[in-house]
């Protein structure tokens, strides 16, 4: 993931959609946040730029902390009204929103955030008994 060249660069149709099959690790959410990002220009849609790149990183670092292997999906798909963004991983252990979380927890508040960033947002059955965690953020929709 350390170069990442746009379709338009390099003779191809622009893509409505993105995938992308990797093992997360510490440094990986910078990286899906850059490719993220120009896609997001590439569609017309940077202003929901901030809210997408907020959303992933949470759901990477979940897949960080909770998934054993760490290997996970992102899929990216523009819609007709925004975008909608999936991180698929093996494990069947589904996320549970904090009702509450201390001041001084270093966790927590992941699923939290990606509700207040997200116009929608749930969890799905995923391939070989695991899960996709998935959120859409609206193109009408500014950040929160």
């Amino acid at each position: 993931m350390n170069e990442y060249f746009p379709p338009v660069l390099v003779g191809h149709p622009l893509a409505d959609q993105y995938r992308m099959s990797f093992t997360a690790g510490a440094h990986s959410p910078r990286h899906v946040r850059r490719i993220v990002r120009s896609y997001l220009r590439e569609w017309d849609l940077a202003e929901l730029a901030e809210a997408v790149e907020l959303g992933v990183t949470e759901l990477l670092a979940n897949v960080v902390r909770h998934v054993p292997d760490r290997r996970c999906t992102v899929l990216l798909r523009r819609q007709a009204d925004g975008v909608r963004v999936e991180v698929a991983d093996g494990s069947p252990r589904q996320p549970v929103p904090s009702v509450w979380v201390s001041d001084d927890a270093e966790g927590g508040r992941g699923l939290v955030l990606l509700e207040a960033v997200a116009d929608t947002w749930g969890v799905g059955p995923g391939a070989g008994g695991g899960k996709t965690v998935w959120f859409e953020c609206g193109a009408g929709r500014a950040p929160a």
